[in-house]
């Protein structure tokens, strides 16, 4: 198939680039997406809350008062889930959320993403994108010509001058093509990129 080349202005029209169907034409399969986009937001979740059951709660090994005689309630430690400082009754433990998501399972979710974009007309390829000093209002300015505002930048190696234009701006993101993800992708308004990230996207994903 052939996507054409973004261009500046109204009705200007560009070149166009070949890709692989295989790779930007292929259906949208819904289950597929939901499950790696989960499993990838599982895996960013820390795990690492955790409290202590009365087990663990340091002291409480002796016996407050005798059982009887004393006309108060029983007790046979102050570290009970019912005093304080005691123990947790149901005490959170640390978690590995991390879902199982093999390397076919992930390439075929991104294929399937990227051509969902193509059809939706949301993903804009241009010939190249780059600044030549770092410059917020000339990133906005470039921006304003290819009518986009909330966008997801992908060049093919990390461009200091434009990542650092960009990292103020809250809908728009910089990224290269090795730190692309499902989230990323689904998250913008449209998907700016590059001729050549886009041949990469082709290998990577082939």
């Amino acid at each position: 198939m052939e996507l054409t080349l973004a261009s500046a202005g109204k009705g200007k029209k560009g070149n166009v680039v070949a890709v692989a169907d295989a790779t930007f034409a292929c259906d949208f399969n819904e289950a597929l997406v939901h499950q790696v986009v989960t499993a990838y937001l599982a895996a960013a979740r820390a795990g690492t809350h955790a409290q202590k059951t009365r087990a663990q709660v340091r002291g409480g090994g002796k016996k407050p008062w005798k059982q009887k005689g004393s006309g108060r309630a029983r007790a046979g430690t102050s570290r009970s889930p019912i005093w304080r400082s005691g123990g947790k009754v149901f005490a959170a433990v640390t978690a590995d959320y991390s879902e199982k998501v093999n390397k076919k399972m992930y390439r075929s979710a991104m294929r399937s993403i990227l051509s969902e974009l193509i059809r939706q007309e949301r993903l804009v390829v241009v010939n190249e994108f780059a600044l030549s000093e770092i410059s917020t209002k000339g990133l906005l300015q470039r921006l304003n010509e290819l009518s986009l505002s909330d966008v997801l930048i992908i060049t093919e190696d990390v461009d200091q001058s434009l990542y650092l234009s960009a990292r103020n701006l809250h809908q728009i993101d910089v990224r290269d093509v090795a730190a692309v993800d499902p989230v990323s992708l689904i998250g913008f308004e449209k998907v700016l990129i590059t001729v050549e990230a886009l041949k990469k996207f082709e290998e990577l994903l082939a």
